[in-house]
């Protein structure tokens, strides 16, 4: 099996001082923003309202890293696909009141749909659905 490669969600680039920045690697151009940053928001503030601490920082380059060493750090993966993806989503409570129950719904209803009609007719359809619209 092959490992996958690590994605840091946050980034701190190394230069700091008036130029000093954070960089949230998320979400994908194709995300709708406003439910991108309501998500973001109330992930924010449930980290602030459990008084979350964030890890200590990793000053390496874990894309050169083996899958023991990220694991020591304690660096997860992100989802290797959508299917995956959503499996999380639906783990998450912070996320489905952020978004409101007929809102959260309908969405993993859809990227589930998407999914199965994927798996279903295979990358024809994917070439036909999305080639056209991009």
């Amino acid at each position: 099996m092959v490992d996958a490669q690590p994605l840091a969600l946050v980034r701190i680039p190394d230069r700091r001082g008036s130029g000093t920045r954070c960089e949230l690697r998320m979400p994908d151009p194709s995300a709708n923003p406003y439910l991108a940053l309501a998500v973001q928001l109330a992930a924010g503030l449930d980290g602030i309202e459990q008084k979350l601490t964030p890890p200590d920082p990793v000053n390496k380059n874990i894309f050169t890293m083996s899958f023991r060493e990220r694991r020591r750090f304690r660096i997860d993966e992100l989802p290797r696909d959508l299917h995956e993806a959503l499996d999380m989503l639906e783990k998450d409570d912070v996320i489905r009141d952020a978004l409101g129950s007929h809102i959260y719904e309908r969405f993993v209803e859809a990227k589930r749909e998407g999914v199965a009609g994927v798996h279903r007719a295979g990358e024809r359809m994917e070439l036909d659905r999305y080639l056209g619209q991009y």
